[in-house]
């Protein structure tokens, strides 16, 4: 080091100037000789030192000087003088650091899994385009980078701010490799991501999305079906898939061309040549995902599909994430590399307010390991050099599952034991910070590039308003959210999937370090909701669902939704010999349907019900709040009832199926949500009413065959009655196929069908 120091210093030293030679003498070290140095003397400056500057890059962008260094390190210049050989070797151990990653050892990884908050600001003489902020944001719980509740404010500078190895992570401290694949390969007449960032709306453009109606587009694809693309912003172009694929065509970042085929390969019936590296299915959503359009895929199940669709939508997630980092970095050096006074400051706007790009929300921590795993193989591959992961370990730990934890005889259907794999714990968030060779797990958020967490989890940091203690900046400058299971969401809370959209894309409260002359101008316009692109997946076609993808999804490329329409419905699948009773109710509109329903139920259902002989009746409610209505109501009218709902303990779960079975209770009131994370056999059931169509059609059919469970010879009296209106059409195709349902809509008399249960 000491040779190859000395080598260096005397090529520098022919090529400086006087006033050059004349910095380092004076002050230690070099004075940046790719700037243009003007005649003029320059004025002297005052800087402000922070209590924490020696820990911490929280200075502002705006004290950065032409000179790009920061204002404490030019303040630490004037205190002491640093010999020429030190400088020099610690900035070519920070090169040689960056080239050689492999060379890190798995132990070395694995021991930052600390908590100590050590700061390891080295090689900082690159720009400063954001630095973030120390000041205390809302809090990190448990220290454990998002579980649990909002904690202390020692442990929210873990979470939102820069604590460690920030020089390797940091976009402002590091040069883009030759081979890296940076901005000046991308091509803006051809990367859909150039393509996409680089388009400037105009203000008219803005103003007539409010009254401009939407132009829709109908098509037929191969695999996907029936799809509905849609736009305010331009006429739609007709867009087919191809029949084959080339990656190169797709523009993928290196090193993805590579590692895709390998990561893919368990979904390949055949070799990767002869099926091409995706499948149909796959082919197709990627082609939308790469074209920057919203999307809506409700046939996303976790037995079937599910880890089909997550492998595509993680490969769009890192390709976007090396492109735009790519951009910076590349900008970043064509800075340096330029002279002080040459080129457009808006030949560099290549960022948003904030750093996180991609918001990525999964219900369950088992889906955020699978998520991180896969990120780290299309990163890593075949290669023989290692990608370092840090704080690998620690997430092990907290997002893995125990296999012993699960009880060994406990039976459910095979669509529960997929979606209940694994840690099932719906309260984390995490920041992962992304380089080419690095991956950081539990990255503060302001200096992450993707954001992983649950509804729950984003909840309890935007809090609600009027709190003390809480966030949003962090989803200001988001360009892809991903919504995975979405269907999920409506059985947990989806009034937190409402309130995480009513804070994306909002102007930030805070400038969180950010120069601002890197900042798109679209972003600065308060724009980036018509930038974002939302991928949202789900089981199932629903009304809420539905609804957030219209309202919130308004994208300048479009929007694509998936609308096949089900020809049979769940009802084929019901096992058991039972007629079934749907009977309409009238509705004046959508917010009178629940008191319609009610009145309904209470005037003509209940009534028939009431007699001894139409004893063992299971009232099937899918929303919550109707259950606490008709409980309410049974309470004040003293009927012999018992209840079961998600909030009831195990003993009153038994004690009231007990009580079912035995006929004590007449009536059993049980909520879809129970059904849904138990899938109970109810025993004793004689007589079934539907409150209202489930959410999921299979469970119509796998509530109505737990009549079976205890058949003793009332087959002859069994029924079943289905409450519904013609708000329910979804639903209702669901259960009964789309031409039935569509003559059950016309028709306002009550429909009777007969199941024979031959299958």
């Amino acid at each position: 080091m000491g040779k190859r120091g000395s080598r260096s210093q005397s090529q520098l030293l022919t090529t400086l100037t006087k006033k050059q030679k004349k910095h380092l003498r004076d002050f230690g070290e070099e004075h940046p000789f790719y700037d243009k140095v003007s005649g003029k003397e320059a004025k002297p400056q005052i800087y402000q030192l922070s209590e924490s500057s020696d820990t911490s890059s929280s200075e502002s962008e705006a004290e950065s000087e032409p000179e790009q260094f920061s204002g404490y390190r030019k303040l630490l210049a004037t205190l002491k003088n640093a010999s020429e050989e030190d400088e020099e070797d610690e900035e070519e151990e920070e090169e040689e650091e960056e080239e050689d990653d492999s060379a890190v050892d798995e132990a070395e990884v694995n021991s930052e899994d600390s908590d100590s908050d050590v700061s390891v600001e080295k090689g900082t003489t690159g720009e400063s385009t954001r630095v973030q902020e120390s000041t205390v944001l809302p809090a990190d719980p448990e220290g454990k980078g998002g579980d649990g509740p909002v904690s202390t404010s020692q442990e929210s500078l873990e979470e939102f701010t820069d604590a460690k190895h920030e020089s390797l992570f940091s976009l402002e401290t590091n040069f883009l490799e030759e081979d890296s694949g940076g901005a000046c390969s991308l091509k803006v007449s051809q990367d859909p991501f150039l393509q996409h960032v680089s388009k400037e709306l105009k203000e008219k453009e803005i103003q007539a999305v409010a009254t401009n109606p939407k132009t829709t587009h109908q098509l037929k694809w191969p695999v996907l079906g029936q799809l509905v693309f849609s736009s305010k912003f331009q006429k739609l172009e007709t867009f087919k898939p191809s029949k084959d694929v080339d990656l190169k065509s797709l523009h993928l970042q290196k090193p993805l061309e590579s590692t895709w085929t390998k990561t893919n390969s368990q979904f390949l019936s055949g070799p990767p040549k002869s099926s091409g590296p995706f499948t149909p299915l796959q082919k197709e959503l990627f082609l939308i995902m790469n074209s920057y359009r919203d999307l809506f895929y409700p046939e996303r199940t976790a037995l079937k599909n599910g880890e089909e669709i997550r492998h595509v939508y993680c490969l769009h997630v890192i390709n976007h994430v090396l492109k735009a980092n790519a951009q910076v970095l590349g900008n970043n050096s064509r800075r340096r590399s330029q002279k002080l006074g040459v080129g457009d400051d808006d030949d560099f706007r290549d960022q948003g307010l904030t750093r996180p790009k991609v918001l990525i929300v999964v219900p369950f921590r088992e889906a955020a390991l699978r998520v991180v795993h896969l990120f780290i193989s299309l990163l890593e591959g075949d290669s023989k050099k290692k990608i370092i992961v840090s704080n690998k370990k620690r997430f092990k730990g907290e997002y893995g599952s125990d296999p012993e934890e699960r009880p060994p005889n406990l039976k459910r259907p095979e669509d529960y034991e997929a979606v209940f794999i694994g840690n099932i714990d719906d309260h984390f968030r995490i920041g992962v910070a992304i380089l080419q060779r690095s991956v950081r797990l539990y990255a503060p958020f302001y200096s992450s590039d993707i954001l992983i967490a649950s509804p729950l989890g984003l909840r309890t940091i935007i809090g609600a308003e009027g709190e003390k203690k809480r966030d949003f900046d962090f989803l200001s400058s988001i360009e892809l959210l991903i919504i995975d299971q979405a269907d999920i969401y409506l059985m947990q809370n989806w009034e937190h999937v409402l309130h995480l959209m009513n804070h994306m894309n909002l102007l930030p409260l805070d400038s969180h370090g950010v120069d601002f002359s890197r900042v798109r101008m679209w972003s600065l316009n308060n724009w980036s909701k018509y930038y974002r692109q939302t991928l949202l997946f789900g089981a199932l076609q629903d009304a809420q669902i539905n609804s957030v993808f219209s309202k919130y999804c308004v994208n300048l490329q479009g929007q694509v939704a998936v609308r096949n329409v089900p020809m049979t419905g769940s009802i084929s699948h019901v096992l058991v010999q039972l007629p079934h009773v749907f009977q309409r109710m009238e509705a004046e509109n959508l917010a009178s349907v629940i008191d319609a329903r009610f009145n309904f139920f209470v005037n003509k259902i209940l009534p028939q019900y009431r007699d001894a002989v139409m004893s063992h009746t299971l009232i099937y409610v899918p929303s919550y709040f109707d259950f606490v209505r008709l409980r309410n109501y049974f309470k004040k009218e003293e009927l012999n009832f018992t209840h079961i709902c998600e909030y009831t303990p195990k003993s009153g779960i038994s004690r009231a199926r007990h009580f079912f079975l035995q006929g004590e209770k007449q009536f059993l009131l049980l909520t879809e949500r129970f059904h849904f994370y138990k899938r109970y056999t109810i025993k004793g059931i004689r007589n079934l009413i539907f409150y209202e169509l489930p959410t999921y059609p299979h469970f119509y059919s796998e509530v109505c065959n737990m009549l079976k469970a205890t058949s003793r010879g009332e087959e002859a009296t069994w029924t079943c009655t289905v409450l519904y209106s013609k708000y329910d059409a979804q639903r209702l195709a669901a259960v009964v196929g789309v031409e039935r349902a569509a003559q059950m809509l016309q028709s306002k008399k009550s429909v009777h069908l007969f199941i024979t249960g031959e299958r």
